[in-house]
């Protein structure tokens, strides 16, 4: 394990939420948000209503932001996040996770609570200097966000869609030379 669980589950949950920007467009419904809610584990307030949908897609070019930014551009998104959401670290303990971190009450908006978890997880990836974890899709016609948690730091694409498309392209262009 590169970093604890919930700092990568809230990388994981960020680059799925900002990859939601990617053709074909998801993330429309408040269906789809209860989905990402229940996918990556989150707790606390969630009203399940247009108004909270809004909320967290508007959230989406922040994060992308942050998840594609240089170490010192990083650090100054962290820092304007916690603040603006006036976060204050404190450890808690509910099922399935041991003891972790949150900084705004479990009743905040879950946008706030999102965006304040990739800040905290974002503060362990610059810590470590692990930036490189972090990436964009190596399919040309994509611009999705890859988190890279493999041991070998192999991971180039940001969905099997766009993994196996390029593994067709490149068998077709063998192919082609023989």
């Amino acid at each position: 394990m590169v970093f604890a669980h919930d700092t990568e589950m809230s990388l994981q949950a960020a680059a799925a939420l900002v990859n939601t920007l990617e053709p074909p467009p998801t993330l429309d419904a408040v269906t789809d948000l209860t989905a990402f809610f229940d996918r990556f584990g989150y707790t606390g307030r969630h009203d399940r209503t247009r108004a909270e949908l809004d909320d967290v897609r508007a959230l989406r070019p922040r994060l992308r932001e942050l998840l594609t930014a240089d170490r010192d551009t990083a650090v100054g998104i962290v820092n304007d996040l916690l603040a603006q959401h006036q976060a204050v670290p404190r450890l808690v303990r509910h099922a399935p996770l041991d003891w972790h971190l949150h900084a705004v009450p479990d009743d905040a908006p879950l946008a706030t609570r999102i965006a304040v978890e990739t800040a905290l997880a974002m503060i362990d990836v610059i810590r470590e200097d692990e930036l490189s974890r972090l990436g964009v899709c190596a399919d040309d016609g994509c611009e999705g966000v890859v988190v890279d948690l493999s041991r070998n730091r192999s991971k180039r694409f940001c969905s099997t869609t766009c993994g196996n498309r390029n593994a067709v392209a490149a068998y077709r262009a063998r192919q082609a030379a023989d």
